[in-house]
């Protein structure tokens, strides 16, 4: 998930992402602004779902649709959030052990 934090006279924002192997590419599966992005980071908590704040790319993808799969000029960034959010999740395996 993306995110960027409130600004003055700006409300917070998230997007959720999904990648699917089978897919071309990460697609939203979530966009809100105020007290809708607060319930998207709040799913995201409850779910032990990595949180990654970057409002650039935040303000970039709430431009996308739900379902809309990123566009290939944002591939790389995603990739790079998708690399470290797997490392993480393989970190808290050997963690849990």
């Amino acid at each position: 998930m993306v995110m960027s934090m409130a600004e003055k006279n700006k409300p917070k924002q998230a997007i959720a992402l999904a990648y699917n192997p089978q897919e071309d590419a990460p697609k939203v599966i979530a966009s809100g602004r105020g007290a809708l992005a607060e319930r998207i980071i709040d799913r995201a908590q409850e779910n032990d779902i990595p949180i990654h704040r970057d409002d650039r790319l935040a303000d970039t993808l709430s431009r996308l649709e739900i379902g809309d799969m990123i566009p290939p000029e944002l591939y790389e960034v995603v990739a790079e959030i998708l690399i470290f959010v797997d490392s993480m999740d393989k970190l808290k395996g050997k963690i849990k052990k």
